[in-house]
Parts: C-alpha cells; sequence; structure tokens
C-alpha cells in the first residue's frame, strides 16, 4: 500500500517530512517567507495587508521581553519562534484545533522540537518559559482582537483577559507587505542568535 505524501518541499530547496521532521531540513529563511505570508484570524483583519503570523511572532517576542525583562536570548527566540511550525502548517484558528484533536498538537510538539534543536534550543521549552511566552501570545492576541479583528473590548476581556497596561502601553499593530516582514523576521531571528554566542 502506498503511503501519502507527509513532505513539504522549501524554497531553501529541503525537504522536510512533517511526520519526522529533523533540524537538518529547517531554514530560517523558510520560516520566516513561510510565516509571512500566513493570516491570522483567517484572514478576517482589516487592512490592506493581512496580518501575518510572522508579524505577530515579533510583537509576541516585544511582549516576553516585557513579562521577563533580564530573559536571555534564548527564551526570547524561543518566544520569536513560538509559532514557528505554522510555516509549514498554517494558523488554525482554536476551534479548528480542537476540532481535530490530539493529532495536531503531536504534530505541532514535532515540528517544534526539531526547529529549536536546530537553533541551539532545547528541544522542549521549559514549562515556566513556556507559560510566559503563552502570557505574550495572550497579549498579543488581546492586541489584535481589539485593533484589527472587530472584536469590542468586552469581548475581547471574555476572551483573552483584560489588558494589563504595563505590557501593551504603546503597542499599536502595524500592516507591512509580506516582504517586509520576512525582512524583520529574519533580521531578529539573526540578532538573538547573534547574542546566544
Amino acid at each position: 500500500m502506498k503511503h501519502p505524501r507527509a513532505w513539504q518541499r522549501m524554497l531553501s530547496g529541503r525537504r522536510l517530512d512533517l511526520l519526522d521532521p529533523t533540524p537538518v531540513d529547517i531554514e530560517v529563511e523558510d520560516i520566516a517567507h513561510g510565516l509571512a505570508f500566513v493570516a491570522r484570524w483567517n484572514g478576517q483583519t482589516e487592512g490592506d495587508y493581512p496580518y501575518s503570523v510572522a508579524e505577530h511572532s515579533l510583537l509576541v517576542e516585544q511582549i516576553f521581553a516585557r513579562i521577563v525583562p533580564q530573559a536571555p536570548a534564548k527564551w526570547r527566540l524561543a518566544a520569536l519562534l513560538h509559532d514557528a511550525p505554522e510555516y509549514v502548517i498554517g494558523d488554525m484558528i482554536s476551534p479548528v484545533k480542537a476540532a481535530v484533536g490530539p493529532e495536531y498538537g503531536a504534530l505541532d510538539a514535532r515540528l517544534a522540537a526539531a526547529i529549536h534543536i536546530r537553533f541551539g534550543l532545547p528541544a522542549t521549552v521549559p514549562v515556566r518559559i513556556k507559560r510566559q511566552i503563552k502570557r505574550a501570545d495572550r497579549v498579543s492576541a488581546r492586541l489584535e482582537a481589539t485593533q484589527i479583528a472587530g472584536f469590542s473590548a468586552t469581548e475581547a476581556n471574555r476572551f483573552f483577559g483584560k489588558p494589563d497596561p504595563d505590557l501593551s502601553a504603546g503597542l499599536c499593530l502595524h500592516l507591512r507587505p509580506p516582504v517586509e516582514v520576512r525582512a524583520a523576521y529574519t533580521a531578529r531571528h539573526a540578532e538573538l542568535l547573534s547574542q546566544m554566542g
């Protein structure tokens, strides 16, 4: 019996096996490119460009730094990469993830582990750091919901929690062409890697 194809050809020429991803088949340029073209909120946002997962990831890393100001570069890199598997599996909204079930989580975890190892992080991020990144992710989601996705403040509070002014002060979302977001993501990734030394 022939098995269905489970690999994706990347623009770098790499062939990433989704069932058995290896760190050597992962390139930041592929991640940045893919995430810059994946729309958050299934594209249901205001503006002339989609709000991409790459843009969201840059914001989450910035908010994470406000939550943990003394965080070493490796955990800031983990925050930047928190949605990196979506460069090949896309951004599924929470209701779809729930419908798909635990297989989605297992696929995401396999890809995340390979990505982390590729860039010098532990395969699994410590629970404490993961919680802090998740907190930054929720702050970002709330900002996105109210600034570009049409949620009222009351509705956003119900789904994402009340805003912490210290974490969101002065943060305005920017919708940029994918080519600009891709460059910003790649540059920030390089900067954090260089700080890990």
